[in-house]
């Protein structure tokens, strides 16, 4: 997670330090084309970390009260098995959702002059 936050913190100083760039600044102003594909990747990362954070939840659920019902005395097996399962998901979303930035941040556009 503190990946996908750094890179994020990042992207939206990128951000604001291309939005700082003047309208009349010929020299620099076509780096402000990249703001839309910055932002594609800041949607990206947001939802990379909100699919982490939701598994990683899912995981202390599963902890949580698999300890819980074992202690119990009860089953627990067939729920471990879903939140297990569900957890696995989020983080699957999570990692795609990264991979995606990462394609983006190695495309040939973000190598400018």
């Amino acid at each position: 997670m503190s990946i996908l936050i750094n890179r994020m913190a990042g992207i939206t100083d990128r951000i604001r330090n291309l939005n700082q760039i003047a309208d009349d600044d010929t020299a620099r102003v076509w780096l402000k084309a990249d703001i839309a594909r910055l932002k594609r990747r800041e949607i990206l990362l947001n939802q990379s970390l909100q699919m982490a954070v939701i598994g990683g939840i899912g995981i202390t659920v599963l902890l949580l009260v698999g300890f819980v019902i074992a202690f119990l005395g009860y089953r627990h097996e067939p729920g471990a098995a879903v939140l297990f399962i569900g957890s696995l998901c989020f983080l699957v979303v999570a990692l795609f959702r990264f991979l995606q930035d990462v394609r983006i941040a190695l495309s040939e556009l973000d190598h400018h002059h």
